[in-house]
């Protein structure tokens, strides 16, 4: 089970957002970079990045810092990218950069024939981020929830060639209220790719049920505000995560 802590850039500073509102940001950091390190040197053996503004305007608004955080840790461990992800070009600069992942959300929803492309071109790179509310995907920074059901669109994505779906619960995301372990799960065994949880992780106790869970087909779980906020230590959880994959 993989704990990916999450990177969300706004402005060039590492923040984080509860339930996907701009305007009600926390500040933890104004360098990215330096926090990037310190996930690796945490023991981290992925990393999320999130180019927040990029996700609002439709094309990438924090380059640099993702570029310089490629720089420091892409050779040590994989790194996942999403937001302002909107055509081919984009793509391949951050691969060019040492992405090891992309992330295509709105747009996969909004626009199939762009991941059915993205799939073939950069096989094995594109990973699918789908947020659901009620079991319905939402999209625009999830302003909008549409009437497509998350289990078929990820059914119809898989198909396309996506390595894995990320799943957020947005009614969880920032809010420290725990992970919803039945939805994730209903997810994963309606598919043969792996699903990430996202949104809500909270203690080692979300840690513990989501390991009783890995065999499902969920591959991990990416974890932010309770990282930064101390309501989980990384490198506790993480290590108890592996304790329990092996048990």
């Amino acid at each position: 089970m993989l704990l990916i802590p999450a990177i969300d850039l706004k402005d060039g500073q590492c923040v984080r957002l509860r339930q996907g509102e701009m305007n009600d940001a926390t500040i933890f950091s104004d360098d990215p970079v330096k926090v990037a390190i310190h996930w690796r040197d945490q023991g981290a053996r992925r990393l999320h990045l999130v180019d927040l503004n990029g996700a609002f305007a439709g094309k990438p608004k924090n380059f640099s810092v993702i570029r310089d955080i490629l720089g420091e840790v892409g050779d040590d461990m994989p790194v996942q990218l999403g937001g302002g992800i909107r055509d081919l070009d984009t793509i391949d600069r951050y691969l060019d950069l040492g992405l090891k992942y992309v992330i295509i959300g709105t747009a996969a929803v909004k626009n199939p024939g762009f991941l059915h492309d993205a799939c073939d071109a950069f096989p094995g790179q594109v990973i699918v981020g789908l947020d659901a509310k009620d079991g319905m995907v939402a999209t625009d920074g999830w302003a909008k929830v549409t009437q497509h059901n998350v289990i078929d669109m990820a059914r119809r994505f898989q198909d396309y060639g996506v390595v894995s779906v990320i799943y957020t619960d947005i009614g969880r995301d920032g809010m420290l209220s725990g992970v919803n372990i039945e939805a994730t799960v209903k997810l994963a065994q309606a598919l043969t790719i792996p699903v990430i949880a996202s949104g809500g992780l909270t203690n080692l106790d979300d840690v513990k049920a989501l390991c009783a869970v890995e065999s499902e087909g969920i591959e991990g779980a990416i974890t932010g505000r309770a990282i930064y906020e101390g309501t989980i230590d990384f490198q506790a959880a993480q290590t108890l995560a592996d304790e329990l994959s092996d048990a």
